[in-house]
């Protein structure tokens, strides 16, 4: 808007009556002077730029964790070790969501790292990457008793985060590790042998689910089938190279 039009409408509230309360009028006042003096000098407009809300800013893994805390909302707290969070690149193409901590991972405090996880780190190597170059996180956060399956109400209150997490990664693809996690994004009950060798989408994101690594290490001719679903994410993430 023109100062001079600015600058007008400003007069005429002012002589219908409408005054403003003492203090905006002296701000009104040196505002209008401040635009009359910009005007002499030749500038009739000023550039105005869009502000992006903080609300807008998508979260951080950072800011999750923090949220997360040293968390209490379920019974699981009560045993656990180490709160198993996750652990990669924060922007990472690939994520690979398994079910939950096992000894090890409680221990320790990192995704994956019994005889699985060292089964998991040569499946990444063969895609091509490094550990630290995809994301590794698991439904539940906290290890269950005796590796038990997670219970309803711990579903509930762990797997927000892991949605959260994927929202703020917002990778090309994800990887989901044994039946728990495929079911879980993917909202089904149906077995991981239904869900495998095709690709679901969560949010727009491509899922591939396929047998967990644990699942491999008692069932080794299972492998050519992981490698399958492999390639098959391979496709998807190499596809737009």
């Amino acid at each position: 808007m023109r100062f001079a039009e600015q600058d007008k409408k400003a007069r005429t509230g002012e002589e219908l009556g409408r005054s403003p309360r003492p203090d905006l009028a002296e701000l009104a006042y040196s505002l209008r002077q401040h635009l009359n003096y910009q005007a002499i000098m030749g500038l009739e407009w000023l550039p105005c730029q869009p502000i992006t809300s903080i609300q807008d800013l998508p979260e951080t893994l950072e800011q999750i964790c923090a949220d997360l805390g040293e968390c209490t909302r379920c019974q699981l707290h009560s045993n656990r070790t180490h709160i198993v969070f996750g652990e990669g690149n924060p922007s990472a193409r690939v994520v690979l969501v398994g079910e939950g901590p096992g000894q090890e991972e409680d221990r320790l405090g990192r995704p994956f790292v019994g005889p699985a996880g060292r089964l998991l780190d040569r499946i990444i190597a063969a895609m091509g990457w490094r550990r630290a170059e995809v994301y590794i996180c698991n439904v539940i956060k906290c290890r269950p008793p005796r590796n038990r399956d997670p219970q309803v109400d711990e579903i509930e209150q762990c797997g927000p985060f892991l949605r959260r997490q994927l929202r703020a990664i917002r990778p090309q693809a994800i990887l989901a590790l044994g039946s728990f996690a495929a079911q879980f994004l993917l909202s089904t009950q149906q077995p991981i042998s239904k869900l495998r060798s095709r690709v679901h989408y969560v949010e727009g994101i491509p899922v591939v689910p396929t047998y967990h690594p644990a699942y491999l290490l008692r069932n080794p001719l299972q492998k050519r089938r992981v490698w399958e679903d492999v390639q098959l994410l391979l496709s998807l993430v190499r596809g737009g190279d």
